[in-house]
């Protein structure tokens, strides 16, 4: 919103500078983005006196003008039929940026230099005489600032609003303001018209068909007007704020609009069949054409407003190419009508279409201001269109606006804002702002008042809404700084988001990337992944609005992101790839309105191990890469217990049979780790493998030891012994030292598996197992002897125990 001071100064003393201004408005809540000077662009452009006028040697109609300024004289070719030698005239030096965007440069013109440009008062938009330069007095002196010749000041403030102030979406609402600051008298423009009969009723009338889209409709006629250029003060005042002057009607409801707040609308009464308007919604895939000239295609609930036959404008947003305001027209209907702001809010935002009037409709203008606003319009039409007013106002209201009426407690508002305030003084505050305080009520300790929120206010509605109009009324610098009361005790961190914190921690160190998918999948996504019917994550809760049809419902699963992200990375050539997510997935639970939420750990490998290096060849990962990485992780976790174990085939329904485990930490099952099945690669459409594993973390997280314990660093040497056994494929390396440690052998300080090996001479339906045993003592330096018993018990045990036999 673009407000100039001098337009303010119509309604209000302003006593403040343009900075105190800006400062004190930002601090009652209409935060000033930009203060700037009006004029500035007349800063390059001086006031010169023409010293001598030539003809051009290559034009006839063109002039050849020497003009003087204090360092010297430029060379201006010139065309204005007024130019002559003596006259003060303003002078726009190379550089000036002019009103309608253009760069003033050195030119040549007809093959004679022209260093600079002596402008017309359009030109400069000082004036709308476009027919000769503009002629200065002749007290003037040469070589000084236009703007300070002329003492031309105004200022032009730049406000953003929240959208629940649309009262201050015009220059009186902003005047308002001001007046409440300085605790000065607001003046307000003569609204008033005196009508003598109801002849209007028997030239037009209004029907509203819409009542829940439209609650108010008034209009007023104006006969025998003359469409022409406004007045240089009405196209100035509309040039203020940004706004391009078209002709005396239109700029008439562009300046009540800006003026009031009140959108308007001005038809051509002539071209409205039968004379009437019906207010009514339009019927499905309607077209209409309206004033940028784009067809529209109309759904059924958007408001139209119609002559007797056919729409004419789109309510509260565009007027239409059919009614619009001609050279040739002479009756004028000037409409003012209150909107119901959902309508207009969803009309513009299907269209695409925002304008000056849906941007204040959709936010809720003043019910009751309509009447003051065709009013206004309708008497400036009359005086500078030269038309005659028609006596009578039409004013269709079926649905009448109630106030709001909110009481408010003054101890509350002491305790919420924190500082002493009596009732007369919170009443002086609010009637300021033209609120009404009907009544003030005595509550034992405590004082209420009663208060009648102004039409214009639409968010007004609790007690909290006048709380906040006090606090920046009285001044938010003058609301005392204070701390909460803080216990000087700690707490520690939440376990839960300590462990994020390591888990991220940890899968950075390991050379991941953290991405964050949306929460919001494909409907197809669980489909894509391949689960199970019976599979819990095949229930999904459908989202209400979805953005987009990828984004219909909340995930049940990771994976679908971390796949949805490779394929965007493989698509841009980033074959290799490795990321990790920490998040909620969404889980529906029977009978209850809220799903369970865990949180889950997925992680994602594709691609080579290594970067690409001189040094050697690159290597494709594999599922004892991304393994050994769930290894480490749970390692540095600290967790105890921790086994991979085969998964059948019934459960691997998005990886790889054969190709992936369940991670087991003790008897609980925590994770999956696995290739992706190239099925469910193909659903996602990826050309290459990818390895993921997956940990549900409030099945991880109370295995993670809240302290570490250590033991010394051992003193004494190491023996290692191997053993090589032939069991049955079936049988898991896992099992077998599992076995090993279970026999709580001492001496046994790890156990090591190092080769398994399938084939010739192997027998069919066998494996060859080795595993490396390491011996160690805490009390001496083993010997041969102390270890070759205990070998060979160890090795029949696990031969009697999984049915082995030793290699020939």
């Amino acid at each position: 919103m673009k407000v100039s001071l001098s337009w303010l100064e119509d309604y209000v003393d302003i006593k403040m500078d343009p900075a105190q201004l800006a400062d004190a408005l930002t601090m009652a809540g209409l935060e000033v983005e930009a203060v700037a000077d009006r004029y500035g662009y007349l800063q390059s452009v001086l006031v010169g006196r023409i010293e001598a006028v030539d003809s051009h040697p290559n034009a006839d109609k063109l002039k050849v003008c020497r003009v003087h300024i204090p360092n010297g004289q430029l060379t201006v070719v010139c065309g204005a039929p007024n130019v002559k030698a003596g006259m003060l005239a303003p002078l726009a030096l190379a550089g000036t940026v002019l009103p309608d965007g253009s760069v003033l440069e050195k030119s040549v013109i007809r093959g004679q230099a022209s260093e600079a440009m002596l402008c017309s008062d359009v030109e400069l938009g000082l004036g709308t005489d476009p027919g000769g330069i503009m002629e200065l007095e002749e007290s003037l002196t040469p070589g000084d600032r236009l703007a300070d010749a002329l003492g031309l000041y105004d200022t032009v403030f730049e406000l953003d609003l929240t959208p629940n102030r649309p009262d201050c979406l015009s220059v009186i609402g902003i005047a308002r303001e001001i007046a409440a600051i300085q605790k000065t008298p607001l003046r307000y423009p003569d609204f008033s018209l005196e009508d003598k009969d109801n002849r209007i009723g028997k030239l037009a009338s209004v029907t509203i068909e819409a009542p829940d889209h439209c609650p108010r409709y008034a209009a007023r006629l104006v006969d025998a007007v003359k469409v022409k250029s406004s007045p240089f003060w009405l196209q100035d005042r509309l040039l203020s704020v940004g706004l391009r002057p078209i002709n005396n009607i239109v700029d008439i409801t562009n300046f009540v609009l800006m003026e009031t707040g009140q959108p308007l609308h001005a038809f051509d009464f002539d071209r409205l069949a039968e004379n009437r308007i019906v207010v009514r919604t339009a019927r499905s895939g309607e077209k209409f054409f309206t004033l940028d000239q784009k067809e529209r295609t109309l759904d059924a609930d958007m408001l139209m407003i119609c002559d007797g036959q056919k729409p004419v404008a789109v309510g509260g947003v565009m007027g239409g190419l059919n009614s619009e305001i001609e050279t040739g027209t002479s009756r004028v209907l000037i409409e003012s009508a209150y909107f119901s702001p959902v309508s207009i809010r969803k009309t513009s935002k299907k269209l695409g279409v925002s304008t000056e009037a849906s941007h204040r409709f959709e936010r809720g203008v003043d019910p009751e201001g309509t009447i003051r606003a065709v009013n206004r319009a309708a008497r400036l039409t009359a005086e500078l269109a030269g038309g005659t007013l028609v006596e009578g106002l039409i004013d269709e209201y079926p649905k009448p606006f109630k106030p709001a009426q909110v009481s408010v407690s003054v101890q509350r508002t002491r305790q919420l804002l924190g500082i002493e305030l009596d009732p007369g003084h919170i009443k002086n505050l609010l009637e300021s702002i033209e609120f009404e305080v009907d009544n003030i009520i005595a509550d034992g300790d405590d004082h209420r008042l009663e208060v009648t929120a102004p039409t214009f206010r639409v968010d007004i509605s609790i007690p909290e809404d006048l709380m906040e109009e006090v606090a920046r009324l009285a001044g938010y610098n003058n609301i005392p700084i204070t701390f909460p009361a803080m216990p000087a005790e700690a707490r520690p961190p939440s376990r839960q988001l300590e462990v994020r914190r390591r888990l991220r921690q940890l899968m950075t160190g390991f050379g991941f990337s953290e991405v964050i998918t949306y929460s919001f999948v494909h409907r197809l996504s669980s489909e894509r992944l391949g689960l199970a019917a019976t599979d819990p994550r095949r229930s999904q809760i459908p989202i209400v609005n979805p953005l987009a049809e990828d984004q219909a419902v909340m995930r049940t699963s990771l994976i679908p992101g971390l796949l949805e992200t490779m394929r965007y990375n493989l698509t841009r050539q980033v074959k290799t790839l490795k990321i990790f997510e920490v998040g909620k997935i969404f889980i529906p639970r029977a009978n209850q309105a809220l799903p369970q939420e865990p949180e889950v750990l997925a992680v994602l490998w594709t691609g080579m191990r290594y970067e690409a290096s001189w040094h050697g060849a690159q290597i494709p990962c594999d599922f004892f890469d991304i393994k050994g990485v769930a290894e480490g992780l749970l390692g540095a976790l600290k967790i105890g217990g921790l086994r991979f174990t085969r998964m059948d085939d019934d459960a691997c329904d998005y990886t790889r049979a054969g190709y992936c485990a369940w991670i087991m930490a003790g008897d609980s099952t925590v994770g999956r780790v696995g290739e992706i099945h190239p099925r469910i690669r193909d659903n996602f459409e990826l050309k290459q493998s990818a390895y993921i594993f997956e940990l549900e973390l409030p099945h991880l997280i109370p295995l993670i030891p809240a302290a570490v314990s250590f033991k010394p660093i051992p003193k004494f040497p190491a023996i290692y012994r191997d053993i090589t056994i032939i069991v049955d494929r079936a049988v898991e390396a896992q099992s077998i030292l599992e076995a090993v440690k279970n026999m709580g052998e001492t001496l046994v300080e790890t156990v090591h598996l190092f080769a398994v090996f399938e084939g010739d001479p192997v027998a069919a339906g066998k494996k060859s197992i080795s595993f490396r045993l390491t011996y160690r003592s805490g009390a001496k330096t083993l010997v041969d002897d102390d270890v070759n018993q205990l070998h060979k018990l160890i090795t029949a045990k696990l031969l009697q125990a999984f049915n082995a036999g030793l290699p020939e």
